[in-house]
């Protein structure tokens, strides 16, 4: 079952399955796929994510992603990854640098896992924007009104029967994926109606998930 998950995931890395607005962040991800994988074992340089921004700029550009219209007065919140902005009634924009990540690949592989878990509220990848000459992803999410306050011991149950295992505070990971998740805190994960939503999560790929890749 979790080898049949895995390579459900592998090929939702590789473009060739589908999932909810993932074409666009399949299609840069794998401007970035050069052969090597992400995982614990690759060691990204300041020199080598400047270089790796610089791609990417070069991406936005030809592909016409560049986002010169966000209003800023709108925000939100902001935390140590991203920051918020409330679009409309119904959606949030939200500006992230990839902080978290040592590359923007790895960036994308989260963006592309959150949006299989946890599909009602998908990250919609509208652009890119710059300010103070830093790169920020801007994406697009559903708004979630909460009716209560998020139990913890919920989503420690949730993701238990998923697979994940609690290894610290709100952090987890699914040994047989090898897939760490993080942050899953109550300003993370809101509850409305007695029903999670994850709204911000931390998707990080081990080694073990490229091990029996399916090619």
């Amino acid at each position: 079952m979790q080898n049949s998950l895995k390579y459900e995931l592998h090929d939702v890395i590789s473009g060739k399955s589908q999932v909810r607005f993932g074409a666009i962040i399949q299609t840069i991800a794998s401007y970035f796929n050069n052969g090597a994988e992400a995982g614990s074992k690759v060691e990204i340089t300041k020199q080598i994510r400047e270089q790796e921004t610089k791609r990417l700029e070069v991406f936005i550009s030809e592909n016409d992603l560049w986002i010169n219209d966000i209003d800023f007065s709108q925000y939100v919140s902001e935390g140590a990854e991203q920051r918020v902005f409330l679009k409309d009634s119904e959606h949030v924009l939200k500006l992230n640098d990839a902080i978290y990540y040592s590359s923007w690949k790895d960036y994308f592989y989260n963006l592309l896992f959150h949006n299989y878990f946890f599909t009602d509220t998908a990250y919609e990848l509208l652009g890119f924007t710059k300010e103070k000459d830093v790169l920020y992803a801007v994406v697009q999410q559903s708004y979630v009104s909460i009716t209560q306050g998020t139990d913890l011991n919920q989503v420690k149950a949730f993701l238990g029967s998923n697979g994940f295992i609690n290894t610290r505070n709100n952090d987890y990971f699914n040994p047989e994926l090898g897939i760490i998740l993080e942050d899953l805190h109550d300003e993370n994960v809101l509850t409305r109606n007695d029903i999670l939503y994850f709204i911000d999560t931390v998707f990080f790929i081990t080694d073990e998930f490229w091990t029996d890749r399916k090619d």
